[in-house]
């Protein structure tokens, strides 16, 4: 069996507040695999925990437990300077999310990848007046025709967001108070109540 691109195994990242007597403020939780190269679109309200999501796959975040694997490799045990060559994050208007070094190099392993594989777009700046919204969904395509996992992670706020997201992805994601729904097509993801409620009027 071919090793997944992407494997999130019994992944949990659990914010506390407090020391002596904390308490849980934010849990997120993952387990899922995607084998072969796809579009995957990302949708959940503010704060529901996809760009901790992506921090965690990309490596830019410890886990409070769990494994990302990509290509095989532990993201979080790959060198600092190495991960992006598996993984790469681009927050909103396309800068690269950055991370804290805790561990020295030596001890860590090679990524053995010279191009990232999984491309993780952060709500990126789709404007009908800019001109980029062609460039940008052929640069996924692309991507994705090269053998990447692309997610594209948008909030949407007008109809067009979703009919580029109908579009352009293969599978979705929705992400609510920590917890991830996964959905084989659009019809399915709208089909969900949470998704519905949280879409309102976009669907009409």
């Amino acid at each position: 069996m071919a090793t997944p691109i992407l494997r999130v195994e019994r992944l949990k990242k659990v914010y506390r507040l407090g020391v002596l007597s904390s308490r849980v403020t934010f849990q997120l939780e993952a387990d899922f695999e995607v084998t072969e190269p796809a579009i995957v679109g990302v949708m959940g309200p503010n704060g529901s925990g996809k760009t901790t999501l992506f921090e965690l796959i990309t490596g830019s975040n410890r886990p409070t437990s769990g494994t990302v694997r990509c290509l095989g490799n532990d993201i979080h045990n790959v060198r600092y300077d190495e991960r992006d060559r598996l993984a790469i994050h681009y927050h909103q208007s396309y800068q690269v999310r950055h991370f804290a070094k805790r561990k020295p190099a030596f001890l860590m392993q090679r990524a053995g990848s010279d191009y990232p594989v999984v491309h993780l777009f952060d709500e990126p700046q789709f404007n009908t007046q800019d001109g980029y919204i062609g460039f940008m969904l052929d640069f996924f395509a692309r991507l994705r025709s090269e053998g990447r996992l692309v997610f594209v992670c948008v909030h949407p706020n007008e109809p067009f967001h979703l009919e580029i997201m109908r579009e352009i992805c293969e599978r979705y994601i929705f992400v609510r108070s920590g917890q991830l729904t996964h959905a084989p097509d659009f019809q399915t993801l709208t089909a969900h109540a949470p998704v519905r409620e949280y879409l309102g009027q976009l669907l009409h």
